[in-house]
């Protein structure tokens, strides 16, 4: 007999598989579509009998990436509307173990709970009560109305945090240890929240993959694609006439500006989505977000929470080789956006290495404004406030598209969640990534959920110490730290 759980809302029945218990689709909120469309979620209504929660549950609507990313990220999209779901994978409903709750990423665009490489059964299996959620996407979930809420998908993480205060000791999690987690859009979510004081107290630990606490949207900026979208959808920019528009209208909207924002890069017309590339982001909205999260971070929001945060050896690759972008850089272009980033032509010669291309140049300095020195940041916020913080670099290099990936954005997942053998995980990684390097990675990330200590020294201000995985993982004092000076008092 499969187990049956009860949770506040109502009873779900699970199913169990390999020693390991999944409960999946499992409502946190409400729908919300019709009056509650761009709007801040409510509690999910309850329900009768027992819920079957069997298979993962619908998708926020999304878009599916655009080739050649299609055929390179897993993305499972479910229909339906009741889409504020979470799932959980749990060892035993009758024990107390800690908890890690997972922010997918995706630009703010993309993702869910149900990608392949996300699954919690590993972390289940060494004594984790895993947790992944889903959350409004785009504008849906980040829509700068003045009459609407510009961070409904934030307040949508909340619910699901506060859910999980709710629910988890019925799954056998202690909501006393909880970890929030994320990947990328969802690095920069676990950042943000952070910094609101809507989360406080529903988390003690967080952990950034490859994102931190630099990249928000002013209210300025967000309102002003809140009037583009609208212009191109030929609708006031009111939260009752957007809220008409049907789903798939506005996303086909939303595609387009997105291409638009692309192609222009016109910083009047932008502002800082010209630099930060993503049109939807958390909102400085004076509300749910008062300031940057770095800054709320640095003025200790986040106080008591422990960080374990780092990024990949080559994430810029990822944006610039699959489609080839990467050969079409320019000296010209690199000098432009190394103005726009501020830096000068001394600045591009730190990146500049024998044997490497202009493009080559062009990733390292990107991928270091936007992921790496932000991950830092955190770090050093966290570290000056007295809070513990472990930071590490992952370095393991894809063989794919003649090796030029490198250690590109999303490539440590699977290695993380101990994946490597989900479906589509290879389209990234290669046929035979290093099992090893996956319990060493998976083996580090227990450990700082369940004991706070990944199993490295903390970072400080004078050793900077930095656990590098890869073909030899090993801790390395300050790696890059030419580059990472070259920022001070820039980013």
């Amino acid at each position: 007999m499969e187990p049956v759980v009860a949770t506040r809302q109502g009873r779900v029945r699970g199913k169990a598989e390999d020693g390991v218990v999944g409960f999946y689709g499992i409502p946190y909120a409400a729908s919300p579509f019709g009056e509650r469309r761009f709007r801040p979620p409510v509690p999910a209504p309850s329900w009768d009998g027992i819920r079957d929660a069997a298979t993962y549950g619908p998708t926020a609507p999304q878009p599916q990436y655009e080739p050649p990313y299609d055929r390179i990220l897993a993305n499972p999209l479910i229909p339906g509307e009741e889409c504020l779901n979470l799932n959980v994978w749990t060892p035993d409903p009758g024990a107390r173990l800690p908890v890690m709750v997972w922010v997918h990423g995706g630009a703010f665009l993309y993702g869910s709970g149900a990608v392949p490489q996300y699954r919690g059964a590993a972390f289940a299996r060494d004594g984790v009560v895993a947790v992944t959620i889903n959350y409004r996407l785009g504008a849906e979930g980040f829509l700068g109305l003045e009459d609407g809420c510009p961070n409904a998908g934030l307040l949508d993480q909340v619910a699901a945090l506060e859910w999980v205060q709710d629910n988890i000791a019925a799954f056998g999690g202690d909501p006393s240890r909880v970890t929030v987690a994320g990947e990328s859009a969802g690095a920069m979510s676990v950042a943000t929240l952070m910094a609101t004081p809507r989360a406080k107290g529903l988390f003690g630990a967080a952990i950034a993959q490859s994102g931190a606490g630099h990249h928000v949207l002013s209210s300025v900026t967000a309102g002003r694609v809140a009037g583009y979208l609208a212009q191109r959808l030929g609708v006031p920019a009111k939260r009752q006439a957007l809220a008409a528009v049907p789903v798939e209208d506005t996303l086909r909207a939303v595609r387009g500006l997105v291409q638009e924002a692309f192609l222009q890069r016109d910083p009047e017309r932008w502002g800082e989505i010209v630099l930060n590339q993503m049109v939807f982001e958390p909102v400085i909205d004076g509300e749910v977000l008062s300031q940057r999260p770095i800054d709320a971070v640095s003025s200790a929001v986040a106080a008591g929470v422990r960080l374990l945060v780092g990024t990949n050896a080559d994430e810029e690759r990822f944006f610039l080789v699959p489609q080839g972008a990467i050969d079409a850089i320019d000296e010209p272009t690199l000098a432009l956006t190394a103005a726009a980033l501020g830096l000068g032509s001394e600045g591009i010669d730190r990146y500049r290495r024998p044997d490497a291309t202009t493009g080559d140049v062009f990733a390292a300095m990107l991928g270091d404004w936007f992921f790496r020195i932000p991950a830092l940041r955190l770090a050093e916020a966290m570290v000056a406030r007295g809070n513990a913080a472990h930071v590490y670099e992952f370095t393991w290099r894809s063989p794919l598209f003649g090796e030029r990936l490198g250690s590109c954005h999303a490539l440590e997942i699977p290695f993380v969640f101990d994946t490597l053998d989900a479906e589509g995980t290879e389209l990234l990684t290669g046929p035979h990534p290093p099992r090893d390097l996956a319990d060493a990675m998976h083996r580090a990330w227990v450990a700082f959920v369940v004991e706070g200590d990944p199993g490295w020294p903390p970072y400080d201000l004078q050793r900077r110490a930095v656990m590098r995985f890869g073909e030899r993982s090993r801790v390395e004092d300050d790696p890059g730290g030419d580059r990472r000076r070259l920022w001070e008092g820039i980013r």
